[in-house]
């Protein structure tokens, strides 16, 4: 965070435009990110076996929900949500329901992985919001997985790619 002195020698602190503009591109990553999982979670809901259709189903709402929220949350700061690309490269293919579980897994460790930058740049109602979707995020990778990691979306983050959504198809 940056800081300015004024006139007295007292620290000014960073003002709110800049302090909006990083949560803005926090919300932005977040909403690209959610847009990623909703297309990944089509994917996992076709391989994906009869036992977990439900927790597919439960997932694939939740992040619906949580990207309607991204997008108002944009709005609400000034900016245009970005939208979904046509299609996203997934990290592996996905030929059966073993994969389709990777994949589920990955989906929610990238997630929450960008809920950690947005909990970081956020403020106020939207921090919260992003501290609870990351910890969904968490759980449902868990689940998904079987394994845990002591702060989710972190340690995760030092072996991921610059980005933590899957990449746009162009």
């Amino acid at each position: 965070m940056s800081t300015s002195t004024g006139t007295a020698g007292t620290p000014k602190a960073e003002s709110t435009e800049s302090t909006e503009s990083t949560e803005l591109r926090a919300l932005q990553a977040a909403l690209g990110a959610e847009h990623a999982a909703v297309y990944g979670y089509g994917v996992v809901g076709g391989k994906i076996g009869q036992a977990r259709r439900a927790d597919a189903r439960a997932a694939y709402d939740a992040h619906r929900a949580r990207r309607d929220e991204l997008a108002r949350s944009v709005r609400d700061l000034g900016g245009t949500p970005q939208a979904a690309a046509a299609g996203y490269a997934l990290p592996f293919a996905v030929p059966d329901a073993a994969a389709a579980v990777r994949l589920a897994a990955e989906l929610e460790e990238r997630v929450a992985g960008v809920y950690s930058d947005l909990v970081r740049a956020g403020t106020g109602e939207r921090r919260s919001s992003a501290a609870e979707a990351l910890r969904e995020a968490a759980v449902r990778a868990v689940r998904w997985s079987g394994e845990s990691v002591a702060f989710p979306g972190l340690a995760e983050r030092a072996a991921a790619t610059p980005t933590a959504s899957a990449t746009p198809q162009t």
